[in-house]
């Protein structure tokens, strides 16, 4: 079973990054980089290593840098919807308290 772990190790990370790579294209679909910038930078740069580390042939340094990447990116694309969900919830307390004003006006 050992020789299998070591060799999975060796083996291309290519299905880890690609997971990753649209992780970080989702988060920035969903305004990551308006809302969450450190994240998405994070996530890039360690996008940008992983697929270094793929050329180098570093496998287990690809997977793990792909596997941080990943995380930066679903908490960016996490603070995005917050912050997005936060947005509308403003807004539609600002229709609501512009409409108390009309009624009140109208009494």
């Amino acid at each position: 079973m050992l020789a299998v772990g070591c060799s999975n190790l060796k083996t291309p990370a290519t299905a880890d990054v690609a997971v990753s790579k649209a992780a970080v294209e989702n988060a920035v679909g969903a305004g990551g980089v308006e809302y969450a910038p450190v994240e998405m930078t994070a996530a890039r740069s360690k996008m940008a290593l992983a697929n270094k580390a793929m050329a180098d042939k570093d496998y287990k340094l690809a997977r793990e840098l792909a596997a941080q990447a990943q995380a930066d990116a679903k908490l960016a694309q996490a603070k995005s919807t917050s912050a997005t969900a936060q947005a509308a919830a403003d807004a539609l307390q600002e229709d609501i308290r512009v409409l108390r004003i009309e009624l009140e006006r109208n009494l």
